[in-house]
């Protein structure tokens, strides 16, 4: 450890508590926690030696592993010393390191000290000004705003980064979808992910978790698509992002409990939205097959028996609303026409002649397109 770049009794407190018992330093953190923990922020903010930072960060993440509420010793900094010992400024910018050990347990430290942050709950007041004024005037009457607001959208875009582009290729992904599965319990951070692009990365992700080592995986990123089935936007960007096929899939093969009870909870917060129209691409998934197979097992949680009658009972129900106007619907916008009764049928074309001037005539247009290929194929 560089001695000149830290502070005598910095480093004095640091040699206290290092390589003693899990008493002792329970001790001294109890007498002088936030001491100890502007310690060892001084030594990750001004010394850059690989070997150093990734042995605090180690000593950082035993303390909280031990005992989880000590996240909020740092939030306990007060003047000078809260500016200089910035633990947001700090961590952001170790996630921007290169090796790998010093990326994963920034981003768990950062992780737990969003979430004990003592402003927890407050709006995010720059993302609603970005977003209307009606939700920039619902922040300000809520009071002031989340002083970790810029810290936690440099954070999601990270996770998305990481989401997109691993700088690990085998545990970049399960480390960011872990710090989401606890980050996106608060509303706020939800828009935030869903600005960032996000939940449009959700399809692809439950889709690769399917493999029977995937268990843990499988489950907090179910968790965050059951979390993102809260907030509106969100709900949409999911079920567009194919996250239906993704949740049915990983339904099927699921064998923890606690994978199958999120995946069918988030299920059904999709079918319960009727402006999302989920219905036809659940039973084009194979849901409907699988939540009977999986309604004549046994459960030890008795919640997942409750949960797959409900969604039983709402595939039945909408099933009997899909109308031949949807399927046609479907049938012309997938480019793949069948000769099936409705389109010969005289009640079809009454009852639904008027629905082809819906968003600007959008069907009638790619009906023209496939009839203008169909005869260029056909004179070739």
């Amino acid at each position: 450890m560089t001695a000149r770049l830290i502070a005598d009794k910095d480093l004095q407190l640091i040699r206290r508590y290092d390589k003693r018992s899990e008493e002792l330093q329970a001790s001294l953190l109890d007498e002088s926690g936030p001491a100890y923990v502007e310690a060892f922020l001084t030594v990750l903010r001004n010394v850059t030696k690989e070997e150093t930072v990734q042995y605090i960060l180690a000593l950082l993440l035993q303390m909280l592993r031990t005992n989880p509420s000590r996240a909020r010793l740092f939030h306990q900094l007060s003047g000078d010393s809260a500016v200089a010992h910035d633990p947001y400024t700090i961590f952001l910018r170790l996630l921007q390191r290169t090796d790998w050990f010093t990326q994963e347990k920034s981003c768990k430290l950062l992780t737990q000290i969003i979430q004990s942050r003592p402003n927890k709950g407050a709006p995010f007041v720059h993302m609603a000004s970005s977003s209307s004024q009606a939700s920039s005037s619902a922040a300000a009457a809520a009071g002031p705003g989340d002083p970790a607001e810029q810290a936690i959208t440099n954070f999601v875009e990270w996770l998305c980064g990481q989401l997109r582009r691993p700088s690990n290729p085998t545990k970049a992904v399960p480390t960011a979808i872990s710090a989401l599965a606890v980050l996106l319990r608060d509303k706020p951070t939800r828009a935030l992910f869903t600005q960032a692009g996000g939940v449009q990365l959700m399809g692809p992700l439950l889709r690769s978790c399917t493999g029977p080592t995937s268990s843990q995986l499988a489950y907090e990123t179910c968790l965050c698509a059951w979390q993102l089935s809260f907030h509106k936007s969100a709900l949409q960007a999911l079920a567009a992002s194919g996250a239906v096929k993704g949740l049915v899939d990983v339904l099927k093969v699921a064998q923890k409990e606690k994978v199958v009870r999120v995946d069918l909870m988030c299920l059904r917060n999709m079918l319960a939205d009727p402006e999302l129209g989920i219905a036809s691409d659940m039973v084009e998934a194979g849901l409907p097959k699988v939540v009977t197979v999986r309604s004549m097992q046994s459960w030890g949680d008795e919640d997942i028996p409750t949960v797959l009658q409900e969604l039983a009972d709402m595939l039945r129900e909408q099933a009997v609303h899909l109308s031949s106007w949807d399927k046609y619907k479907k049938e012309v916008l997938s480019g793949s026409l069948d000769w099936t009764p409705m389109h010969t049928s005289e009640v079809f074309w009454r009852q639904n002649v008027d629905k082809f001037e819906e968003k600007d005539f959008q069907l009638l247009r790619v009906l023209l397109k496939l009839l203008e290929t169909s005869r260029c194929v056909t004179a070739g």
